[in-house]
């Protein structure tokens, strides 16, 4: 033996490598085995679904599939029949009017009451749990609600302007106002998410900030723009991208209101991929629809990401 190989056996460091090596490897095999449970998971409840729902958009999947078993492979029929529907352009606009109408609101209204509870007076906690009662309801029930409301005839709405001499309007009856009234339904659902996760984002601006830049004359306006919005930006494009997603893929509340009508006025992508898979029971055009819901939700997600990714090097 070498006189090198005796002193490494002498100083005992090839034993103090293996015993490295295999503590790290324990510690990886543990990391991996504590993450197993929520691979199966995602994989069973989430991979599965999705890569199904692929499969399906590429077969002529009907009820009797469900009997015999057969699916024919009909390649990127289901796409192609979807696409040229002129339907397609309809829901493509109406979810489109839709996403951005409520998103606009809702993110204003919610930035608005988030920025008036940041101030302490009395009853404030108390007034912002009120607000989650929205979000805490099922949204059948709240659609249910909202379509008496909304009633044409006996709405309390109505009833109400009718105190003033306003003819019943046709909220949800109507093709040129029932998507304006779906939509504000949405945005009334979505404005305690924007306020609770705004508001949040607001107690995180240190108060220096703004004594500091009071000594400057930043103070109303200009201490909301160039003290408060650039503090809480990121929290802002959260805010839009989740909000965006969430309301690309609303059904339940269109459902409940109008059923996508009247003469589609109200049908949106994810309706439409609903009735397609439920209604009319052709789940191939109805999986296709969803798989392009699917991709216009990715896109967001991606911006979503994009900027994470961004914010630590800002």
């Amino acid at each position: 033996m070498s006189s090198a190989n005796l002193r490494l056996a002498a100083t005992g460091e090839p034993f103090e490598r293996d015993r490295r090596r295999t503590a790290r490897l324990i510690r990886h095999g543990a990391q991996w085995l504590f993450s197993l449970p929520a691979v199966v998971f995602v994989a069973v409840f989430f991979g599965y679904p999705i890569v199904q729902n692929v499969v399906m958009s590429f077969q002529e999947y009907t009820t009797s599939t469900f009997y015999t078993g057969e699916a024919p492979w009909v390649g990127l029929a289901n796409y192609a029949k979807s696409l040229s529907s002129g339907l397609f352009t309809t829901t493509l606009v109406n979810t489109a009017l839709f996403t951005v109408g409520s998103i606009s609101f809702q993110f204003a209204i919610g930035l608005a009451l988030a920025l008036f509870f940041k101030r302490n007076f009395p009853l404030s906690g108390f007034l912002r749990s009120l607000l989650l009662l929205p979000w805490l309801l099922p949204l059948i029930a709240s659609s249910a609600v909202w379509k008496w409301i909304l009633d044409q005839e006996s709405g309390a709405l109505n009833q109400f302007l009718g105190l003033f001499g306003v003819d019943p309007i046709p909220w949800l009856v109507s093709p040129g106002l029932a998507l304006a009234g779906v939509v504000g339904v949405n945005i009334w659902l979505g404005i305690p998410f924007n306020v609770a996760i705004l508001y949040s984002g607001l107690q995180g601006v240190p108060r220096e900030l703004y004594e500091a830049g009071s000594l400057d004359g930043a103070v109303g306006w200009k201490a909301f723009r160039h003290i408060t919005w650039p503090s809480i930006r990121p929290v802002v494009s959260v805010v839009l991208v989740l909000g965006v997603v969430y309301t690309l893929k609303v059904v339940d509340i269109i459902l409940g209101l109008t059923g996508g009508g009247p003469a589609n006025s109200t049908q949106t992508l994810a309706t439409n991929a609903y009735n397609k898979s439920f209604v009319e029971f052709d789940f191939g055009q109805g999986a296709a629809l969803s798989n392009i819901l699917i991709v216009v939700s990715l896109v967001f997600a991606m911006v979503y990401l994009y900027l994470s990714r961004r914010e630590p090097d800002e």
